[in-house]
């Protein structure tokens, strides 16, 4: 009973800095962004119903549909959007139309989380550094050049891994979160009545008054639930009941303290309005808060490039980006992985985001658009899960999401607002990585329908290579294929150059599923073809880390013992050559090929060891 209580704290603990970082920095520009909109004037009734509208946004979005319903909707354990998508599509299995409409939907989702993780970084830093402003205006000019440098410090230390600082992200936010909760009780005792906006008669009230400013107000608001899908996101590192009890105990008082701090601040001083979270601290407090913050967004930030990693690891798996180079950062914990195109990539992107925008201000304008598109994603791919993979009632399904649904699609359409002012800037990027995903998913389908149009069944050519066969040689050769029961190109230019067939012979196919895991248990099929061959499906799913000779391992009393030091891996290292014809277009098919040629050694993704490896190429016409 001890260690279950202790391990719930530890879990609570590590959900508080992983999963809240960013959802917990919200606080340090979303009240700045709201009332800089220029659209409110500041009378008591406005701070009354801005706070409300504030409160019960947090309340609606987070507590209800993310923490009881959304949680709800794991994949074997397993949370985030990609999660999301694989079960919407078993779900609607029997529907393909339904299907690849929700698989496209699902990864411009996906897509657009990456437009998100160059913003969160970005707006994070900025606004901690840009408290330095308020401490002094002397430190104006050195903003941009120090946000730059705590982001490349953060990027550069990527590839050594998180396990030794990350002991610490827990704490830091835990200490956050006291200092945020504590700045707000300190100015909320001198206005205790600010606490009559928790009363949802006021935001009713002031959306009333004002519905235009009302709506053009909710593309700034939703910036006090940016991080809200990390909830979903983490949900198989932490599990519902420590995210929950996080929420409910820490993450959501403390946000809800500084806010109403906030206001209360504001209905004292108006000319705090330029920055009201650092000015709520006292003169001595303000350098001590700056670096504190700098710290959680930091945190926050780590989380989201951790995210990142882990994001693309499965949508390569799934087959929807080529195979990029992965390290793993870990020995203990394999799901630790540092990938340097994606880190690279992205840090690029955000110091092109910080150089454009130059405020924290400018940058909520681009925040808003990929959030909120993802959370109405988030509920459209709930219905059907609910609807078509839980067999729940249609009224029931309806009203469950479609409520989110008109929460979603009005604030969305407040972002629409912002298109020119900035919302096209995360559109950019997400419209970038779609267009690569579904070129490289579409080259695929061609590249393996030239492949099986030009197969040779398998089963066949064996039966005629053995009526006359050649010379056999000690040892296995491992083959692997695509497609099973298809005679690889590595076997065809392995006996037209060398002459000669191992003793052994495996054909092996590595096949990614639409479920997170897949247990050593389920992991292998096997079939005996004769003369010593089998052929072997191995199969993985999207959180699986691929490893053909651990896998190879678990055959064993088949008749098809593997021996590391005789075992050699023969691949196919396939040159794609676009031509003019029924593919894709002539710049998607160069872009295909493009990717393929860039894509990192299936052999290095398959974890073969280097020494065992033998690629034959071969030209591909598509």
């Amino acid at each position: 009973m001890q260690n279950s209580k202790s391990s719930l704290a530890a879990l609570t603990l590590g959900a508080i800095g992983v999963v809240y970082g960013d959802i917990g920095t919200s606080v340090l520009y979303a009240m700045k962004a709201v009332f800089e909109t220029g659209h409110i004037s500041f009378a008591p009734d406005n701070v009354y119903g801005v706070l409300s509208v504030l409160f019960w946004t947090l309340t609606v979005i987070v507590s209800v549909k993310y923490v009881v319903l959304v949680l709800r909707a794991d994949n074997n354990g397993e949370g985030g959007l990609v999660a999301m998508l694989a079960l919407a599509s078993q779900a609607v299995k029997d529907k393909p139309k339904l299907r690849t409409v929700l698989l496209g939907i699902g990864m411009f989702g996906t897509s657009l989380f990456y437009g998100d993780g160059v913003i969160t970084p970005a707006i994070s830093v900025l606004s901690a550094v840009e408290g330095l402003e308020v401490v002094s205006p002397r430190f104006k000019e050195w903003v941009i050049p120090l946000t730059l440098v705590v982001l490349f410090c953060l990027f550069a230390v990527q590839k050594r891994g998180t396990a030794g600082i990350g002991r610490f992200f827990g704490p830091i936010t835990l200490i956050w979160f006291i200092a945020i909760a504590a700045l707000g009780v300190s100015h909320i005792v001198n206005h205790p009545e600010i606490l009559q906006a928790l009363n949802p008669w006021h935001a009713l009230r002031f959306m009333a008054r004002q519905p235009g400013t009302s709506f053009i107000i909710l593309g700034a608001v939703v910036l006090c639930v940016t991080g809200a899908e990390a909830l979903y996101a983490d949900l198989g590192h932490f599990g519902k009941r420590p995210i929950r009890l996080a929420w409910f105990s820490v993450v959501m008082p403390a946000l809800t303290l500084n806010y109403f701090g906030q206001g209360a601040l504001l209905l004292a001083n108006p000319e705090a309005v330029k920055n009201p979270f650092f000015m709520m601290s006292p003169e001595w407090a303000q350098l001590p808060m700056v670096l504190l913050a700098t710290a959680a967004t930091v945190v926050a930030s780590q989380a989201l490039i951790t995210g990142a990693f882990s994001v693309t690891k499965q949508v390569i798996q799934l087959g929807y980006l080529p195979r990029l180079n992965i390290m793993h950062t870990s020995v203990r914990d394999t799901g630790q992985i540092y990938i340097p195109a994606v880190n690279w990539g992205l840090f690029a992107a955000i110091v092109l985001a910080v150089v454009l925008f130059r405020t924290s201000t400018a940058l909520g304008a681009a925040y808003g658009i990929a959030v909120t598109l993802d959370m109405l994603i988030t509920t459209v791919l709930t219905f059907f899960v609910i609807r078509y993979g839980w067999k729940y009632p249609l009224a029931l399904c309806i009203a469950a999401t479609g409520w989110f649904f008109v929460i979603d699609v009005t604030f969305f359409a407040s972002n629409m607002l912002k298109l020119i002012d900035g919302g096209w800037f995360p559109l950019m990027i997400g419209g970038a990585i779609f267009t690569l995903m579904t070129t490289w998913k579409h080259g695929r389908r061609l590249l393996n329908d030239k492949l099986r149009a030009d197969a040779i069944p398998l089963r066949e050519f064996l039966e005629a290579v053995f009526v006359n066969p050649p010379t056999r040689v000690e040892g296995t050769a491992v083959f692997l294929t695509a497609e099973p029961g298809t005679v690889p190109n590595a076997m065809l230019h392995n006996l037209k150059h060398n002459k000669v067939l191992h003793e052994h012979n495996l054909f092996v196919t590595v096949r990614n599923h639409e479920v997170p895991w897949i247990g050593i248990n389920k992991r292998a099929e096997i079939e005996s073809l004769g003369h010593s061959c089998w052929q072997v499906i191995l199969h993985y799913g999207f959180k699986n880390d691929p490893d053909v000779p651990r896998a190879l391992e678990q055959i064993r009393g088949h008749g098809c013992d593997i021996e590391r030091m005789t075992t050699s891996y023969f691949l196919s290292r396939d040159t794609v050559i676009p031509t003019i014809g029924s593919g894709m277009a002539p710049w998607r098919e160069k872009l295909f090929a493009q990717m393929h040629h860039n894509a990192s050694a299936a052999a290095d993704f398959l974890n073969l060891p280097n020494n065992s490896v033998v690629e034959l190429g071969s030209k591909i016409e598509i």
